[in-house]
This record gives structure tokens, sequence and C-alpha cells, in this order.
């Protein structure tokens, strides 16, 4: 015999666990875009989010396990929009043009957060793997536009220096310039 309100009371928990942790990633994620990478501490992070240091390495016992997490629920925002644009009927370089300039506008703070811990990354191993999927997911959309492994290369590589640059000169990007760029380095020459 299953007791319905202790389910209840267990699925209330989880939720409330859930929230909790998705809490901690979010002032996670406003500690890294406020201070950097290197300011990242369960004190900062904690005091953040409005919680004791004591409850933030309950969810999370290491700052390897508070990156990855961070990083992973910005990966899997990019994730999600890259699906949508190898999945969709529309232009993938416009698609994938109007991501990147995001990085100049609203999603500039996630694009700097993500930049910064997928720098970090190079530093530490546990990183790695999340750090690699925008560069994955930009592979794959790559693939769908050409099977030349050298093209994607140079998209993947033209995507990651155009949200550097975006980033760096902290402005508005040209949605059309961009789509020029990312249709140069995949089929090496202008493309219409």
């Amino acid at each position: 015999m299953v007791d319905d309100d202790f389910d209840e009371h267990v699925d209330g928990r989880r939720v409330r666990g859930e929230r909790r942790r998705a809490e901690i990633i979010d002032a996670t994620l406003a500690v890294v875009t406020r201070d950097g990478a290197a300011g990242v501490t369960h004190r900062t992070v904690a005091k953040q989010a409005g919680i004791t240091t004591s409850l933030s390495t309950y969810y999370f016992a290491t700052l390897d396990e508070l990156m990855v997490a961070a990083l992973t629920s910005v990966a899997d925002g990019y994730t999600a929009r890259i699906r949508a644009i190898i999945d969709g009927d529309g232009d993938k370089l416009a698609g994938l043009a109007a991501l990147i300039a995001e990085s100049g506008g609203p999603g500039r703070d996630r694009a700097l957060a993500e930049r910064e811990l997928a720098t970090m990354a190079a530093r530490r191993p546990a990183l790695r793997p999340v750090a690699r999927r925008w560069r994955e997911n930009i592979a794959e959309l790559g693939a769908t536009l050409t099977d030349d492994p050298r093209a994607i290369a140079a998209l993947v590589a033209a995507s990651d220096g155009l949200c550097t640059a975006i980033l760096l000169d902290n402005g508005p990007a040209d949605v059309e310039h961009l789509r020029a760029v990312l249709g140069l380095a995949v089929a090496g020459r202008p493309v219409p």
C-alpha cells in the first residue's frame, strides 16, 4: 500500500531542492558575471543567493561541482537553441548569426559567464566536457551545411572568434555581417 501523503511530501522536497539548486546556479552565474570565475567561492555564491555557505556546500560539495553545474546550465540553453536551428527549416547560418549577436545584447551576461567558465576549463579538467559542448554543437550544425571537416572547423573557429569579439567590443552586432563571415567560413568564399 502506497501512502499518497508521503509521496506528495517527498515530491515537494524534491521540487524545493531542484529550485534551490537552480537558485544557487543562478547566483554562481551572477558572481561570474560580476567578479569573474576567480570570484566564485561557496561564500560569495551563498551571499549572492541569500543562503548560508553550508547550504551551498550541501548542494555542491566542491567548487568544481558548482562551476560544472553553472556551465551546464548555460550550455544546455545554447544546446537547445542550436538544436532548434538545426531542426528548423530556416537559414541555419542566419539563425546562428542571430544567436551569436545576442552576445552583444540581451544574452551578454550568460555569454560572458559561459566564455569565462569555458576558458577556465583549460586549467580545470572537470569543466572540459561541458566547455566543449558549444564547439560540438556548432560542428553538428556545420555538418548540416557541408561534409568538409575543414569548413566545419572554420565555422567553429569563426563562431568562437565572433562571440569573443562581440564580448570585447561590448556592443550590438550586425546579424547580416555575422552571417556573411560564417558563410565565408563554411564555403571558403562569400555566400549569397
